[in-house]
Formats: C-alpha cells, structure tokens, sequence
C-alpha cells in the first residue's frame, strides 16, 4: 500500500472523502482521519496515538536508537492499517524535529516505507509552526490583535507571532516564527525526569528563557503586552496536562481540556503541585500516565521560562495542533498567512 505524503484536497470530492494527518514527533506518534464538513471544517471519525520516543537519547548520540525506531515502526504498521481501513483518498503524513535531527534518518524512513508502505515527508520548522498557528486559529480571541501561539515538543518548542485579523473569516498573518532545539525529551534525557531537581529545574528556565531572548528583541512583544494587545495560546502535553489537574478531573477528556483558559497564578499552583509530586504518584495519575510521568517537569519549566519572559497573565489551552493544521488545509479551510 501506498500512502502520498500530500494530495491535493482540490482533486477530490469533499463530501464523500476521507481525509488523514499523521504527525510523527520525538515523542509521539498521531494520527487523525476525518471527513469534511459543508462550513469549511471537519468531523473526526478515528483518532490514534501512542508514545513511542523516537528521540530518546538523540541528543547524545545524534542517531536514532535500533529500539526506538522498532517502537515508531510498530506504531506506524497500525497507523496504516487504519488508513488502509478507511480507504482514505487525501493525506498528509509529516515528521518533524528527531527526523530533522538524526544522523540516520534516511535509514529510517526507508524502513518505514518499506515495512508500512507510508511515505513519511519531514517538515522544516517553520512549517511545523505554520501548522500549530493554522490547527489552533479556531480558539483565536479576534478581539485581541496579537497572539504568542506555542508548542512544547519532544524534541523542539516552536513559537509564533500572530497577527489575528477582527474579522473571523480572515486567515491569522504570521509575523515570524522561532523554533528551539529543545523539547521535554531532550531536557529529561540531559537533567533527569523522574527526580528534577531545583538546580535543574532552574536551568531549563534560564536556558530557554535565553533561547527566546532574541525573538522578543526582534519583534518588541513585551511593549505589545504592555499595550494589552496580545494573547497566548499554547498546545502541548504540558498545557494539557496542567489544565486537566486544575480541571481536578477524574480522567483525561479532550473536551474540557481543549479551549479552557489558565491565569498565570493557577499555572504557578499546579506547577508545584506537580513538582511536589513523587515519580510514582504523576505515573499513577490518570491524567499524566506513566508515559509522561517523567517528562512533564521540563515542561513546567519550559513554560515557565515562556510565561515569565511574557507576562500575559493568561493561557489559552489547545488540545490540537499539526494533525488539526493539515486537516484544515486538506478540506480547504482557510491557512495563517507568513508575512
């Protein structure tokens, strides 16, 4: 079987056509098939996703580890199966940071080819940033001209400067876009996510806090938050997680956690009510799992560094991101703009 890394949505009828995204990141694997619906958007008719860590231990060694590589292949077989189920017609299946990163990336996709038949497309950051912005523009605040959208990856943390238009059928502009080498695996591999101590947790912040110290010089987003002109919207499993705890829920469900909104002062709370937690009482947790039990500080940190650098005072959640941004482009829905 073979699946096109991209089919133009143009070539097919929308009403009848089965559309998949698939975002293959250093720590997780996704997949998301929908149909088209008659306002432009989409409905979601299957969903899958598994950890699989592509990148543990990247940073060290610059390779992709045999053991990781045969965890994403078996994730990717069933990733196949489904869309082979489906008999889906247009799709995008992307790789991002671990793929951009490793030596032997080449090696990999070539088995992935030949043991799922998906033809994997690596995408650059800039366009991994194009999509977060186009899958989260939906939970946009028109009456707000300025958005700081993020996401915190495995491997890398991608942010946006937004221009959101009044108008909510106008696409958002994005003014420019910066991503980090750094993400909650490669933080958790270098310090240690099990037990983070206070000295590492403060080096992540300093770290990424100077990472992002240029973004902020070159576009001045401090005086535009000064002005009251910007909102934050963020999308990852750090922000999920944090709102799915204030949220107090028994289990994690998608439809709380995506679009609700978190003042800085509760993100401060529930941080250190998971800093205060034992290794083994965030993997019991039903809302983190023993999957992200010792990535979830990194990060807190990492968003901590985000939220101190711009003060906003307020988080918007999303529970969406790549797989939502090719969708949207598949059925034609309109895309953020890159000035």
């Amino acid at each position: 079987m073979h699946l096109s890394p991209f089919q133009q949505a143009s070539s097919v009828d929308h009403g009848t056509t089965t559309y998949a995204a698939l975002d293959l990141g250093t720590n997780n694997c996704r997949l998301l098939m929908a149909r088209a619906t008659g306002d432009c958007g989409y409905r979601v008719i299957e969903a899958f996703s598994r950890i699989v860590r592509l990148g543990e231990g990247l940073a060290a060694t610059g390779r992709l580890s045999e053991a990781a590589m045969a965890r994403t292949i078996d994730a990717l077989r069933i990733c196949a199966e489904r869309v082979a189920g489906r008999r889906v017609a247009a799709g995008r299946y992307v790789a991002t940071e671990a793929c951009r990163r490793a030596q032997n990336c080449a090696e990999f996709l070539a088995r992935v080819r030949a043991a799922t038949g998906i033809a994997m497309e690596i995408i650059s950051s800039d366009e991994e940033a194009r999509l977060v912005v186009n899958g989260c523009a939906p939970l946009l605040d028109r009456r707000k001209p300025r958005a700081l959208v993020f996401d915190i990856g495995g491997g890398s943390t991608e942010l946006a400067w937004v221009a959101v238009p009044p108008d909510p059928a106008a696409s958002p502009v994005i003014d420019g876009s910066i991503s980090i080498p750094q993400g909650v695996v490669t933080f958790a591999d270098r310090y240690g996510g099990r037990e983070l101590s206070a000295t590492a947790y403060r080096a992540i912040v300093d770290e990424m806090r100077s990472s992002l110290a240029a973004f902020e010089e070159r576009f001045a987003i401090g005086r535009h938050i000064r002005a009251g002109e910007v909102q934050m919207l963020g999308s990852s499993g750090t922000v999920t997680i944090l709102s799915a705890l204030y949220l107090n829920l028994p289990r994690y469900i998608r439809a709380r956690v995506d679009g609700t909104a978190l003042d800085f002062a509760t993100i401060v709370r529930v941080t250190r009510q998971l800093v205060a937690m034992a290794y083994s009482e965030r993997a019991a947790h039903p809302c983190i799992g023993h999957d992200r039990a010792d990535l979830v500080l990194a990060g807190c940190a990492i968003l901590e560094a985000i939220c101190s650098l711009w003060p906003i005072g307020r988080l918007a959640v999303a529970d969406r991101g790549i797989r939502e941004g090719i969708l949207m482009s598949l059925v034609g829905a309109g895309e953020p703009r890159v000035a």
